[in-house]
């Protein structure tokens, strides 16, 4: 049976690594913060000391956590990843990084005979607890069907989009849409209810639309509630958006959309004194 190991338990972490210790695979996890392991261990996981611990021990290793930073400390940092990957073994990035980065661990991994995908996730916290998340993945086709009955446990749908990096320009791509999406639903409702009429109508007529979208299902409830827990973190958008307008001035691809739903997502995280959902980006026409 092959071995998975799983860095970075948080709110998608962690669900991810439950199904895979669920379809029976041996698992090991290690996160910066030991207690959010215990139900995993509780189930049957090993905790690793170290994410060099934690790769030594995994045919194939996932790792997602919250931005580059993070990434390069648990792969490159003291006992990090890299050192403990083993010849043959497969390093399975699901974080949302640049494109470049993405390249540079595969480089990595490489030059430690080991393969690499870059695969992030798209489906929220609720499709990684019911198992049906989309995979993003760049990398080498024959490498993503080594693994595929270890994602199979986590996602429903695969797409392979070509070399390393591929799979986080698209994710970039998607979450650029979803920020753009929900932020323009926001601008709607402030329209439509300073015109004197409560945003449910304007809901009502969306999904009865063009208009709709399954995201905006989603959020459209928490935006007229004003229920902002996070399932999606703002400041983790927020984050993503910089990377695509990163990615998008090494390119000379004008992003004006984007940036200006960047200026909107930093003044409402600015303004926040805790951790809110992305679809809090609404707070900034909320100002009662």
């Amino acid at each position: 049976m092959t071995s998975v190991g799983f860095i970075g338990l948080g709110l998608m972490g962690r669900p991810m690594a439950a199904n895979v210790l669920k379809a029976g695979f041996p698992l090991t996890v290690w996160n910066r913060t030991a207690i959010r392991a215990q139900e995993l261990v509780a189930s049957g996981a090993r905790v690793a000391r170290t994410p060099r611990e934690a790769a030594a021990s995994a045919d194939v290793l996932f790792t997602i956590v919250s931005d580059p930073p993070a990434l390069e400390s648990v792969l490159w940092g003291a006992d990090g990843a890299l050192a403990g990957l083993r010849a043959g073994s497969v390093l399975v990035d699901s974080s949302t990084v640049s494109p470049a980065l993405a390249r540079r661990v595969s480089a990595a991994c490489a030059e430690r005979g080991a393969d690499c995908l870059d695969a992030p996730v798209t489906g929220g916290t609720w499709g990684a607890e019911k198992g049906e998340l989309v995979f993003m993945v760049g990398g080498k086709s024959e490498v993503l069907a080594r693994v595929q009955p270890v994602l199979d446990a986590m996602g429903k749908r695969f797409f392979h989009l070509g070399g390393s990096g591929a799979g986080q320009a698209v994710k970039l791509g998607m979450n650029l849409i979803l920020a753009l999406e929900v932020g323009a639903l926001a601008e709607a409702l402030a329209l439509v209810q300073g015109a004197g009429i409560p945003g449910q109508r304007l809901v009502e007529v969306m999904q009865a639309s063009m208009a709709r979208a399954p995201v905006l299902d989603v959020k459209a409830p928490l935006i007229l509630e004003r229920k902002y827990a996070p399932s999606f973190p703002l400041r983790l958008m927020h984050k993503d958006l910089g990377l695509a307008l990163d990615l998008a001035n090494q390119l000379g691809v004008a992003l004006p959309a984007t940036a200006a739903a960047r200026e909107i997502y930093s003044a409402v995280r600015g303004a926040a004194k805790e951790d809110l959902d992305y679809a809090a980006v609404a707070k900034f026409w909320q100002k009662d």
